[in-house]
Parts: C-alpha cells; sequence; structure tokens
C-alpha cells in the first residue's frame, strides 16, 4: 500500500498496479480491518485519464501557481512542468490554463 502511495504522489502510472496487489494481500490474510481502511488515493477519480500528479499540477494551475511554483512545490524540473499542462489540455480538450482551471472547477478537483 505504502509503495502504491509512493507511485501515486510521484505520478507514476503503476500505482494502480501497487494498490491491486495490497488489496489482494489484505483479502488473502483475511485483514479486514485493513481491507475496509484502504483507500485508493485519486486514482478512481481522476477524470479523462489524467494521472494523479497530472491531477496535482492542474489543482495548482487553477489556484494560479507558475510554472516554476509548481516546479519548486513539487521537486521536478520547470521543463516537466511545461509538459504536464500540454498533456493536461490535451486530455480535457482545452487551450489554455484558463479553460483548465474552469474545468477543474466544475469537476471539483479543487
Amino acid at each position: 500500500m505504502l509503495q502504491g502511495r509512493c507511485c501515486a504522489a510521484l505520478g507514476d502510472d503503476e500505482a494502480r498496479l501497487e494498490f491491486d496487489s495490497a488489496a489482494s494481500i489484505f483479502h488473502g490474510l483475511h485483514a479486514l480491518p485493513d481491507l475496509r481502511e484502504f483507500r485508493v488515493p485519486e486514482l478512481a477519480d481522476a477524470p479523462n485519464g489524467l494521472t494523479p500528479r497530472e491531477v496535482q499540477v492542474l489543482r495548482a494551475v487553477a489556484t494560479g501557481r507558475t510554472n516554476r511554483a509548481i516546479a519548486h512545490e513539487f521537486v521536478i524540473s520547470e521543463k516537466t512542468v511545461a509538459r504536464h499542462p500540454s498533456n493536461i489540455f490535451t486530455k480535457l480538450d482545452v487551450s489554455s490554463r484558463a479553460a483548465a482551471t474552469a474545468y477543474a472547477y466544475e469537476h471539483r478537483l479543487l
């Protein structure tokens, strides 16, 4: 479960596999309290195929942060940050930060 959370925090698409594996192990061990508390963060709710990291970046964009501020917050390069909005715009079929912000508000991502 912790590996899945780490992958999700990094925006790694392998997070889903880690969570599925953890759920299977909890079930096999009959660890019902753990299974009941098991929550998959942001993966099930990510709209339009956005990765957890893209949801994080979308939230940051929607709050008016610059690419530099986002890069500093997530400890990634500005070049990587610049790629995320481009991917987000494509997946959401929008063409600007303002349109992405509107989408985030409309879909209650903030």
